[in-house]
């Protein structure tokens, strides 16, 4: 009988043990943004008005106040603030009594200073004068005069373009009130404001 092919033989593989199935990854938690900080908002103080030095305006000298001397600060206020119009911006006392006063134009902001002059200093201000601009120069005058105010001047053209009113303050400081118009930055011309004063 012929004799039936020898079977080969086959390596025996061990069983591989069933892979436990892997974890699946843990969601990587997402950087949430980082919320913004609002930064606090200090209060800025708003910057004080420059006061007028003498350092002022790149060095140059500038023009700050007039000092009045009267007798009375009490009675000069009452004709600057009550009846001009200006502004008290601050005011020293002594026993009550106001020694001292600071004002502004009520159009603008030039100042002037009130000081109490001693009991036998002299206030007498011959060749200084003191001048305020209005536009309303007529109607302004009326109402100082239905208060009982007097002016040694109404107002009128005068030789250089200028419409002037002259009156006193209480301690006989010359004040004049004036509207200088379209003439304001021209030079005089006497001949031609002479015309428009008898036109």
């Amino acid at each position: 009988m012929p004799k039936k092919p020898a079977k080969k033989a086959t390596k025996k593989t061990p069983a591989r043990r069933p892979t436990k199935a892997a974890k699946p990854l843990s969601k990587a938690k997402t950087a949430m943004p980082a919320k913004k900080v609002a930064a606090k908002k200090t209060p800025t103080k708003p910057s004080p008005k420059p006061i007028a030095s003498a350092t002022a305006g790149d060095g140059k000298l500038t023009f700050n106040h007039a000092m009045i001397y009267v007798k009375d600060v009490n009675r000069a206020l009452g004709f600057y603030r009550d009846l001009l119009g200006f502004k008290l911006i601050e005011d020293f006392r002594y026993d009550g009594v106001p020694v001292y006063a600071r004002l502004c134009a009520p159009g603008g902001d030039g100042t002037i200073a009130l000081h109490q002059a001693g009991a036998s200093a002299s206030i007498a201000s011959e060749g200084v004068r003191l001048y305020f601009e209005v536009r309303d120069l007529d109607d302004f005058c009326r109402k100082l005069m239905a208060k009982g105010f007097y002016i040694t001047q109404m107002p009128r053209m005068m030789e250089w373009g200028w419409r002037h009113a002259y009156l006193n303050d209480p301690d006989g400081h010359e004040i004049s009130l004036y509207w200088a118009g379209e003439m304001r930055w021209k030079k005089s011309v006497m001949q031609a404001a002479k015309a428009v004063a008898k036109g």
